[in-house]
């Protein structure tokens, strides 16, 4: 892999046309602590700004438009602005933003929630996906009065101090800075092997398994679904509570996620990002046996030493549970996911034809609506290509292409023109690394 320095002409495609972007960057350098207010949104030498967004497009502030994949980060099945989730969002706008008090939208959004997913036999929401993981290992730990948790090599679970361990290289070292070993003690992070895991469990002291069941990094590194049905096995038989993080596969996969899909059955799921309808909001949900411990009882004892506390401003916001409600409505049939997959079916081939041609050893893959991209040809993060990747990345938002993470997610929304252009991106792209001498040999 040739590791050429920037500045030819990958670079200049990035920087010439995007002075205010780099502009404003420079200013969040003075009043945002890292610059920017995600660490998925770090882009050198600067980031886009964008300052609208409709359907399956986005534009810069400097007039810049993209064919956006990262789709909210994978929140907006219906792309941007899509008149269902937005007009629902603005007629509750009218009636109030913050209640702080119960109403009937929160329970509508429960229910429709349970009518998709099978094994959500009662709701809790919460305003993140880390939050809702977070929750889904204390009600483990309550449940069973163990402490320990298995999770697996790079999967990511939020950013609490629990999702650190195991995340990224070195494993070895919580991902994170500020983790006490106390707290990184209680995480076994594994390889996804059955008979790895068996081991863990036959010691008798693990409260849950907690995994993205579509693979690490939301598929970056699949899991078989039959390893997932070994594993609800293994739980089963060893009575250890098993956790899908659905918080991207839920209602993209199908409308049920990837639980509905496959055809097994967590007993907790962690929602986020599509459940309400591109605004903040998550979910923990599950079993009604292991969900009771949010209950509040007259037993005094039942209320300190079994009962889950949860408070939090903006729980089910009504903005969020309008939004979310009537999103999670129109997709239920099917339909919305059919076109979807048939569309990312079509862009993962013409994307890997364009690898082919260029005869680089590329490798585009994913399943359902979500794709993935890697310039090595293992299926790896992006940016394990090191500065190729990182040049990929900007060419392509230089050829008018914003991905998220090495690939992204495509909508209800994006059309033939799209894949197109985006294909014509990518055929850009590698004639640009070419020319700066980046491409793989």
């Amino acid at each position: 892999m040739a590791t050429k320095p920037s500045g030819g002409v990958v670079d200049r495609g990035y920087r010439e046309p995007r002075e205010r972007s780099a502009a404003l960057h420079a200013r969040a350098n003075k009043i945002l602590a890292g610059g920017v207010t995600h660490d998925g949104r770090i882009q050198r030498p600067f980031p886009i700004f964008v300052t609208r967004a409709a359907g399956a497009r986005k534009w810069d502030v400097d007039g810049n438009e993209y064919v956006d994949y990262t789709m909210g980060h994978g929140a907006l099945i219906l792309g941007h602005a899509h008149p269902v989730s937005t007009q629902a969002a603005i007629e509750q706008l009218a009636k109030g933003t913050h209640y702080g008090a119960c109403h009937e939208l929160e329970v509508a959004w429960a229910e429709q929630i349970a009518a998709m997913v099978p094994s959500a036999e009662r709701v809790r929401f919460h305003s993140s996906g880390t939050e809702a993981t977070m929750m889904a290992l204390r009600l483990a730990r309550a449940a069973t009065g163990h402490a320990r948790v298995v999770k697996f090599h790079y999967h990511f679970h939020g950013w609490h101090d629990y999702a650190t361990v195991g995340y990224d290289d070195p494993l070895e070292i919580p991902s994170s800075a500020g983790v006490p070993a106390a707290v990184a003690g209680t995480i076994t992070a594994v390889p996804p092997e059955l008979d790895r895991v068996r081991t863990e469990l036959a010691k008798g002291d693990v409260a849950a398994v907690i995994l993205e069941p579509s693979g690490a990094s939301w598929g970056t590194l699949p899991l078989a679904p039959a390893f997932v049905r070994g594993l609800r096995a293994l739980c089963s038989q060893y009575r250890t509570i098993l956790i899908f993080d659905e918080v991207v596969t839920g209602f993209r996969m199908s409308p049920g996620g990837f639980q509905t899909l496959h055809g097994i059955a967590p007993d907790l799921t962690t929602l986020a990002k599509i459940v309400a309808g591109g605004l903040p909001g998550a979910a923990l949900a599950g079993r009604a046996d292991l969900m009771e411990r949010f209950d509040l009882r007259t037993d005094p004892a039942w209320n300190r030493g079994q009962r889950i506390a949860h408070p939090g401003t903006f729980n089910a916001n009504p903005l969020s549970a309008a939004a979310g409600t009537a999103l999670l409505k129109f997709i239920a049939d099917g339909r919305v996911h059919a076109a979807c997959n048939a569309t990312a079916e079509r862009l993962r081939s013409e994307l890997q034809a364009t690898f082919d041609r260029h005869d680089v050893p590329g490798l585009v893959y994913g399943e359902t609506s979500y794709w993935h991209l890697s310039l090595t040809g293992e299926p790896a993060r992006l940016n394990k290509a090191g500065e190729a990747g990182a040049a990929l990345v900007r060419a392509l938002l230089a050829h008018g292409v914003h991905l998220m993470a090495g690939g992204g997610f495509v909508s209800h929304v994006h059309t033939a023109d799209d894949i197109d252009r985006t294909v014509g991106a990518l055929d850009a792209s590698l004639a640009d690394l070419a020319q700066d001498g980046l491409l793989p040999k």
